[in-house]
């Protein structure tokens, strides 16, 4: 008896559970895609932009860039400059500017506030350092710049080579996690360097040696001219006419 009832139990309850299942898989499915179409849909896109931010009544940032897509809508929302952009930092005291940063592509989190550039990433401070890398990210909560690939910062005659590093955004303030090594330029170089550049190399003359005469050339002969007897008989002359003497030229 208990073993026919368990069975009926089971004949009821199995397709309901099915149904549950079904039906909550087809439910899941749905919200996945729908939050993967919030992840892609673009709700900024502007062209040409320039973009100044101000802090507590000072100026402290200004953007520029051909354009601008943005996706708010998304987990982590953000903006996107696929065609690079240009960021001018100013101080927060002076309202200088501090350093400037160029980059051939950036984005932009909001919510943390992080900016990750890359491709031919170049900044340059007050001071006339340089910093070159091919990623870098920035960090406008903590106000520290850092990367964690090779880079380069010139800084008068010393070039630092190193494997990560981090700064002050306005690049004073420098710590490196793997220095490779420094090496110097020195005026001198610099100045060889550009005479070599700009030096125009004239080309040599060409010369063409003097053809020797060959003995296997064929000079061509004078032209022997009849005599008087000899005109006389073809009648171009008579017997009284003076032969003049006359003078043959060899062509050579």
């Amino acid at each position: 008896m208990l073993i026919h009832s368990l069975r009926r139990y089971l004949a009821v309850a199995l397709p309901f559970a099915g149904s549950a299942i079904l039906l909550f898989s087809c439910k899941a499915k749905p919200a996945v895609e729908e939050q993967a179409a919030m992840e892609a849909l673009m709700t900024e896109y502007s062209e040409n932009m320039s973009i100044t931010m101000s802090e507590n009544g000072r100026k402290s940032y200004h953007f520029e860039t051909p354009l601008i897509e943005g996706y708010s809508m998304a987990h982590d929302p953000y903006r996107e400059f696929r065609k690079g952009i240009k960021i001018t930092i100013y101080d927060e005291n002076t309202g200088a500017e501090s350093a400037t940063l160029t980059a051939n592509y950036a984005i932009f989190y909001e919510d943390r506030k992080l900016w990750e550039a890359k491709g031919d990433v170049v900044a340059t401070n007050s001071d006339g350092r340089q910093l070159f890398t091919s990623q870098l990210f920035w960090n406008q909560a903590t106000h520290k710049v850092y990367s964690n690939v090779d880079s380069k910062i010139v800084d008068g005659d010393e070039v630092h080579h190193c494997e990560g590093f981090e700064s002050d955004e306005a690049m004073k303030d420098w710590s490196y996690r793997k220095l490779k090594g420094v090496t110097y330029i020195e005026d001198s170089d610099l100045t060889t360097s550009d005479a070599d550049s700009t030096k125009t190399v004239e080309p040599a003359p060409v010369v063409t040696p003097p053809v020797a005469p060959s003995s296997n050339v064929t000079r061509p002969r004078a032209r022997q001219l009849p005599t008087l007897k000899e005109r006389v008989e073809r009648g171009e002359a008579t017997p009284n006419e003076v032969q003049l003497p006359i003078t043959t030229i060899e062509k050579r």
